[in-house]
Parts: structure tokens; C-alpha cells; sequence
């Protein structure tokens, strides 16, 4: 927890953390403020066009309780994992928190993934158990016979087949739940990477993940609760962004979160959900900030209520930084971290800590540094490694059976992020570009492997590249380069058919917007797509579009 100083170097230097040697997520969610005040109001429900439904911390404690219970009824022990394939939703957060008391490990998934990326991570994590809805089972149908560990599905929807009932499981099982006693590193929660370098990784963190937020989110948020503060993101609860930066943090610090559930951004509705909910504080990342630029005379047309706005996933911008300061009265708190260590890097303008085109500066309590390649900490204006020190209660325990990989995300006790930066001469960390094929787009970090895996299935791709094309609103969109088979011949038709493919296949994030069909594929001596070559390309393409 933060307490106010005069300055930032008052607030860095007197920072201590204080984990102890016990915490369960679910029960420091839940139970802790049900004991206090179980008429406070955990989770707000936007509903447009009624009154938001309110879920408060004695029915949220009671109803994760009974969700526990009934899933240790069902089989599920300590260690076993727990996907979680919801919208925003107060049984996204029951489920959550119920998973953390039996000491198991939450999986959050994005229900806009498709089938063969839900087949891998839940083949890859070993889900013992599902809970999702009914378009989540959908998915599921057509790949539970390839999931010999799945052995229990629970749907919001009501049963089917074998499938239980989530709010029978409830009713059925009330009553108070001893929770695990679970120790900080003890784990809590596997979120999987974006696969930047091969197939996505699941980053595994332990229970202190959540205390290892709160400085941050308290940061960018300038000293969060307030009197009437209020959080809401567009962002999926899935994401680290959205889990750790915004619902968990809430819960925990007794600041009620708003659900809202959206099929796909939309700037008009954002800003009503915000107008009518009287959102205060906002975890917006930002291309949907640029998409917001499209609505003219904001504050004549809303009556917001915004104290502050944070901001990360991807670069924000001078640009934009600037427009949200005229459109909307507020300076952006942009942050910055990576699903293996997040929010470690923030502004905070309440401590005159931010500076455009720049990403801020180490939160207090974390360690983070531009090093070069033997881990030594590089002077000013020179390009390195962005890094954080171990140990850091936000950093992850490791990839989940993956020791190599984990191993080699390591320079001595730096965590290196493979994203190059450079600090200025008075310690602000400004992001120059990526030393890996990652690509951003809207917010989300996107690798190239998964993509062209799924691209080469279709039977008329022989060979593929993915790489990010440089796009004013959604940073880049994924432009793929195609390497047709033996008597397919290329066409619009067929690039559609292809785009398609992907879309089904991966998620609506994940599909390439634009598709050039190439004669050949440039390949290293070991085989491997030189992505560099099509970067270039690609650029180039948007200098003279």
C-alpha cells in the first residue's frame, strides 16, 4: 500500500514491502471485507437502458464459498487447474475467487480465442476443469475428446449433458468454505504469454501477484481508494491487464468495479458506461483511447466523472497523450510491464511524475533498468534491455513446465522483457522497439508462431510470415505473407477465405487484416522465416499508402 509523500523520491526510497507469510487471493477478495462490511458493494453491472445490477462482499464471499465447495465436491483438488472462459461477469469474479481458496490454479481465457488456440492452452495447462458459458461450451464440444485431462465442465448458462450447472452448483453447496492456507509463492494463477518466440507459455505467479500490484495500480490511479472512486476497463478480465491492473486490485482494496460487457470496443458506448456508471478511475488502453479521438466535443456531449486515466499495453504517444489532455481534462498515467512481471514501470502526475513519450518511471518497490547483454545497467540515452531486478512479488514463478525457457528469460537476477529502451538523464525509461517478432495491436501482444502455425493448416498455404504493420489507430495490424501450395492460384476470394480461417480458428485479435501472396519465402539455414525482410516490406507499404 502507498501512503502519500511529498515526491516521488520520498515515495521510492521510504517503500517497504510487507508480504506475509500467509495471503490467499480468493479469501483477501472476498471474506476479509464480508467480515467488515458485507453490505459494501463489490461489483457493479452495467446494463444499458436498466439499473446496474450490484453484487456485495457478503454475497460475493457466500457464493465463491459455495462455488468452492461444490468444486471440491466435484474432484478438484489443490494444484489442479481451472480455466476460465467468461466475459466480464459477476461469476467471473465468484469463479475466481473460489479457485484461489481451494488453493487451485485460475486459468482466465478469452472467449474470443477459437478452438485450436483454446485446444492448446487447455492441453498445454492440464484443466482439470472448465468453467465457462455457453458459448465457451460450444467450443469446447468440438475438442473435449482431445483433452483427456478435462474431466469437469461447469456452465453459467445452466447444464447440459455432463456439464453442471453453475448456479445449482451454488445453491447446492452454501455454507462456509475453510480455505487453503496458501503461502505467497504458493501458486494462484497461470496466464499464457502471447508466444513471441514459439508457441504461447503459461506464465505461472503465485498468490503475491496481487499484493505486488497494488503500488502500482495505486500509482497510475494517484493514491487509489479515494472517496467515490470508481474502476472500469474495456480491457477483457482475461488479460493480465484486466485482471491484475483493474478487478483484482478493486476487490481487494474495497474500490467497487464495473462490469460491462462488450462484443468489441465501441467509442460511443464506452463513454455512456462511463457517463452513467460515473466511472472514476479507467484502465483504457491506447488504441481504444485513439478510437475515443473520433467522438467529437466529449466533454459537452458526457457528463464524465474521470479522475484518472491509466494507460499501457503499448506505446501511448506524444500524440495522444496530448489529445486526451484537451478532450478530456486529464493527464494519462501511462505504465508498463509484461505478463511475467507487470506494472513496474508507471507515470503519476498527482507526483508531477510523467513526461510525454516517455513510459514514467520504476513504481515504488520495483527495480527496473536498461541493461545490456551481461546484465550491467546501461548509461543514459544508450539502448538496452529493459529488466527488472528479482526478487519482485510481481514476477512470475516460472514457465509452467518449461524450465529452459524460464531459464533463459534471465540475465543473472535481471528478468530481461525483450523490449529496448533507453532512460533518460533523469531516470525515465522511453520504449524504442523489440529485439523479437512480437506484434501490438490494439493493445493486445500478439506472436507471429501461432498465427502462421494455423495459417500453414489451411490446405492451400504451403509456408507463412506474419509481421506487424505500422497502423495510426491500432498501432499495427497483422499482415500476412503467403506462400501458396501447388495449383492454388491467388485471389481476393481465397485471401478472404483464408483470413477466415484464422478468425475461427485463433481469435478476432489474432486474424491478418491484410494478406500479399509471394513466390517465395526467405528461410535461415535452419529453416526458420527470416520476418525481418517482411517487416521492412511491410513498412515501406505503409510510408507509401
Amino acid at each position: 500500500m502507498l501512503e502519500r509523500r511529498e515526491s516521488y523520491e520520498a515515495l521510492y526510497d521510504g517503500f517497504r514491502w510487507n508480504i506475509p507469510q500467509t495471503f490467499n487471493i480468493g479469501t483477501a477478495i472476498s471474506n476479509d471485507w464480508a467480515k467488515r462490511a458485507p453490505e459494501r458493494i463489490a461489483l457493479f453491472e452495467y446494463r444499458p437502458g436498466e439499473t446496474p445490477a450490484t453484487l456485495t462482499y457478503g454475497m460475493f464471499a457466500a457464493h465463491s464459498d459455495a462455488l468452492a465447495a461444490g468444486l471440491a465436491r466435484a474432484g478438484i483438488r489443490r494444484g489442479d487447474r481451472v480455466a476460465l472462459l467468461l466475459p466480464q461477469s459477476f461469476e467471473t469474479a465468484i469463479a475466481h475467487a473460489a479457485i484461489y481458496k481451494l488453493g487451485a490454479i485460475a486459468v482466465p481465457l478469452a472467449l474470443l480465442f477459437g478452438a485450436e488456440a483454446l485446444e492448446y492452452r487447455l492441453f498445454t495447462s492440464g484443466a482439470a476443469a472448465v468453467i465457462t458459458n455457453d458459448t465457451g461450451l460450444s467450443k469446447i464440444a468440438r475438442i473435449r475428446d482431445r483433452l483427456p485431462a478435462l474431466r469437469l465442465s461447469v456452465c453459467v448458462d445452466g447444464a447440459s449433458g455432463d456439464t453442471q450447472d453453475f448456479h445449482r452448483v451454488i445453491a447446492e453447496n452454501a455454507g462456509p468454505f475453510e480455505a487453503a492456507t496458501t503461502g505467497p509463492d504458493d501458486p494462484a494463477m497461470m496466464i499464457f504469454t502471447s508466444g513471441t518466440t514459439g508457441p504461447p507459455k503459461g506464465a505461472l505467479h503465485g498468490h503475491r501477484v496481487l499484493l505486488g500490484h497494488l503500488p502500482g495500480v495505486q500509482f497510475h490511479h494517484e493514491f487509489l481508494p479515494q472517496e467515490g472512486d470508481l474502476l472500469w476497463t474495456p480491457a477483457d478480465w482475461a488479460w493480465a491487464g484486466g485482471l491484475l491492473n483493474v478487478l483484482l486490485p478493486g476487490l481487494y482494496l474495497g474500490t467497487p468495479v464495473v462490469a460491462g460487457r462488450f462484443e468489441k470496443f465501441d467509442p460511443e458506448t464506452a463513454l455512456g458506461l462511463m457517463e452513467k456508471m460515473k466511472v472514476r478511475n479507467a484502465f483504457i488502453p491506447p488504441t481504444a483511447l485513439r478510437m475515443l479521438k473520433a467522438v467529437p466535443d466529449i466533454r459537452k456531449r458526457f457528463d464524465l466523472s474521470l479522475r484518472t486515466i491509466g494507460s499501457g499495453g503499448e506505446a501511448l504517444g506524444r500524440e495522444t497523450f496530448e489529445w486526451a489532455r484537451n478532450a478530456l481534462g486529464l493527464e494519462i498515467n501511462e505504465f508498463y510491464g509484461q505478463t511475467e512481471c507487470n506494472l513496474v514501470l508507471s507515470s503519476c502526475h498527482a507526483l508531477n511524475v510523467g513526461r510525454p513519450g516517455a513510459i514514467g518511471l520504476p513504481v515504488p518497490g520495483h527495480r527496473v533498468a536498461v541493461i545490456d547483454r551481461e546484465g550491467r545497467p546501461l548509461p543514459a540515452h544508450e539502448a538496452g534491455d529493459i529488466a527488472i531486478l528479482r526478487p519482485d512479488p510481481v514476477m512470475f514463478l516460472g514457465y509452467w513446465e518449461n524450465e529452459a525457457a524460464t531459464a533463459e528469460k534471465f540475465v543473472g537476477d535481471w528478468m530481461t522483457t525483450g523490449d529496448q529502451g533507453v532512460c533518460d538523464e533523469d531516470g525515465y525509461i522511453h520504449f524504442v522497439g523489440r529485439d523479437d517478432d512480437v506484434i501490438t495491436s490494439a493493445g493486445y501482444r500478439i506472436g507471429p508462431t501461432e498465427i502462421e502455425d494455423c495459417l500453414t493448416g489451411h490446405p492451400d498455404v504451403a509456408l507463412a510470415a506474419a509481421v506487424g504493420k505500422p497502423d495510426p489507430v491500432r498501432t499495427e495490424i497483422v499482415k500476412a505473407y503467403i506462400v501458396l501450395r501447388e495449383g492454388a492460384d491467388p485471389s481476393d476470394a481465397l485471401a478472404e477465405d483464408i483470413r477466415l480461417w484464422v478468425r475461427e480458428r485463433l481469435s478476432a485479435h489474432e486474424y491478418p487484416r491484410e494478406i500479399a501472396f509471394v513466390e517465395s519465402m526467405p528461410l535461415t539455414t535452419t529453416g526458420k522465416v527470416i520476418r525481418r525482410i517482411f517487416r521492412e516490406r511491410a513498412r515501406n507499404e505503409r510510408a507509401e499508402d
